[in-house]
């Protein structure tokens, strides 16, 4: 085994090493990113101008949508960054390949562990970066960019259904549906199902609009109400009284945030609030898998980006031929294309086979990190530098 070098000359270097690589990555990276950003700002804005003029000259305008356009871009850069720490990275590690400076640093002293933990604590970083956009930025300007709607169109809805949700009080159980969110915040068709202790319809509910009121005393105070009181007076027959109210007041607690988060998508929820969501329906005993399963993607969506840069790390050293980039390149894309199509698959299929929701999230990232970690093994220890034995000096 060689000697090593003297003592306080190889540390110095081999920082000068990682901080070259850093720096070439996150530039990089941070190219890829505002790229693909201006893509998405693009089409996004051209499929808001369809609505530009829909409710009049004081409606939505091209200033409200190029500002919804606006708020919309975390949510994009949190769904973009794994993929393109994978293409910014890969293009730097091939680079370095391609004009021999990695076969430099390696005969340097940069073994493949210390390239690996290189590539990681950038890994870290983005890791921290994603975290931060996901759980912070883009759940605050996804609301912004819906109350812009909202003022401006008229209302907030999720399918045709709208949001559906389940309470109890003592004994009985309600089914509740709310159509849309109002410009003022107020509820739209509104429809209460109360069941009793035996599972049989005791009143059916529908109010026009209503208000939640969040003081001590929670409840909804709904307007334009018409309700359906359910009177049994023997086992197969029913009395039906009807009423028709001005104001009705029902004492619940479900809130107005609760009623915010079944209208929006499980992935544009911050950690957090999907896990007082999933609380919420295990309270009252609905299904709570595909939040369960969206809220173990939410925790290891951002450690995508570990499985990313250790993806990258094999093209450091493959042997390139003049002009040959390229098509590794595409090659370190579509497998990083087929890593979430595969997370995809895997969140889909354990929604539908009731598979373990963190197992479920976590399986794709496993998966790929281990033939990541295997493809940079073997290549680590069957390309060497030239003119080096067995690269003694590696760390």
């Amino acid at each position: 085994m060689d000697a090593p070098p003297p003592l306080g000359t190889k540390e110095p270097r081999l920082n000068t090493l990682r901080r070259l690589i850093h720096r070439e990555a996150v530039f990089a990276v941070a190219f890829v990113t505002m790229g693909f950003l201006a893509l998405f700002f693009f089409f996004d804005l051209v499929d808001e101008l369809r609505w530009i003029g829909r409710t009049g000259s004081d409606g939505y305008q091209l200033s409200h949508a190029l500002l919804f356009v606006a708020l919309s871009i975390p949510s994009h850069l949190y769904e973009l960054l794994p993929i393109t720490v994978l293409i910014g990275t890969i293009f730097v590690m091939a680079r370095l390949a391609q004009s021999s400076e990695f076969t430099i640093m390696r005969t340097s002293g940069m073994g493949p562990w210390l390239a690996l933990r290189t590539l990681l604590t950038l890994g870290g970083f983005f890791v921290l970066l994603t975290f931060a956009v996901g759980d912070y930025l883009a759940p605050l300007t996804d609301k912004a960019a819906q109350l812009i709607k909202v003022r401006h169109l008229g209302k907030l809805s999720s399918g045709a259904t709208g949001a559906w949700l389940k309470a109890r009080q003592d004994d009985h159980s309600f089914a509740v549906n709310v159509r849309a969110i109002g410009a003022d915040g107020g509820l739209i068709d509104v429809r209460i199902f109360e069941f009793d202790e035996q599972g049989k319809i005791a009143s059916q509910t529908r109010a026009a609009t209503g208000q939640v009121q969040g003081s001590d005393d929670a409840a909804w105070v709904l307007r334009d109400v018409q309700r359906s009181v359910f009177h049994q007076r023997a086992a197969d027959e029913a009395q039906v009284e009807h009423q028709k109210l001005p104001e009705w007041r029902w004492p619940t607690n479900i809130s107005a945030d609760m009623i915010a988060a079944s209208l929006l998508k499980p992935d544009r929820m911050a950690t957090f609030d999907l896990f007082q969501y999933i609380r919420h329906l295990d309270d009252n005993g609905q299904s709570a898998q595909r939040y369960e399963i969206e809220f173990w993607r939410k925790v290891f969506y951002p450690l995508s980006c570990l499985v990313m840069v250790v993806l990258a790390l094999p093209f450091a050293y493959l042997h390139f031929r003049s002009g040959s980039i390229a098509g590794y390149v595409f090659g370190g894309v579509m497998a990083g294309i087929s890593f979430f199509l595969l997370n995809n698959v895997f969140g889909y299929a354990g929604n539908l086979q009731n598979w373990s929701p963190w197992l479920t999230a976590a399986a794709p990232g496993l998966i790929y990190s281990v033939l990541s970690l295997a493809a940079f093994g073997w290549l680590a220890t069957k390309r060497r530098p030239p003119g080096s034995a067995g690269e003694a000096v590696e760390v």
